[in-house]
């Protein structure tokens, strides 16, 4: 099956880099699973980060209220269209319609993505058995 944004939105349900879905996927000591804060405040709290490890482009009007398109065409996924709507100051998908575009690098995003899931040791995991 070829690589389609179709295809690779449907699968787009299981990746671990998807946004708006990251939780702890370890359950916690007293049984209950644990959420890391919202994945904004990560965003937030590292937007210079993202914005220092960026580059300027003129934005291409192919894009415009598409910034999943865009998403794919950088990263191979359509998961981080919020991350780009964000560093660029856009609201809503309709104002996706700029003049240069800010695209932060894949590595600093995978960077800033150990704020959500911070390394556990083995002994504070509790196995799922399904």
């Amino acid at each position: 099956m070829s690589v389609t944004i179709d295809n690779e939105t449907k699968q787009v349900i299981r990746s671990p880099l998807d946004i708006s879905k990251m939780s702890d996927r370890y359950k916690t000591a007293n049984g209950i699973y644990s959420l890391p804060s919202p994945t904004l405040t990560t965003i937030e709290k590292n937007l210079y980060f993202l914005l220092r490890n960026s580059r300027s482009e003129t934005f291409k009007s192919e894009y415009k209220f598409k910034p999943d398109y865009l998403s794919y065409d950088e990263y191979n996924t359509v998961i981080l269209d919020q991350l780009l709507m964000y560093v660029n100051n856009v609201k809503t998908v309709e104002e996706f319609d700029l003049h240069t575009v800010v695209i932060p690098t894949f590595d600093a995003i995978v960077s800033i993505l150990a704020d959500d899931f911070p390394e556990k040791e083995a002994s504070e995991l509790t196995v799922v058995d399904w």
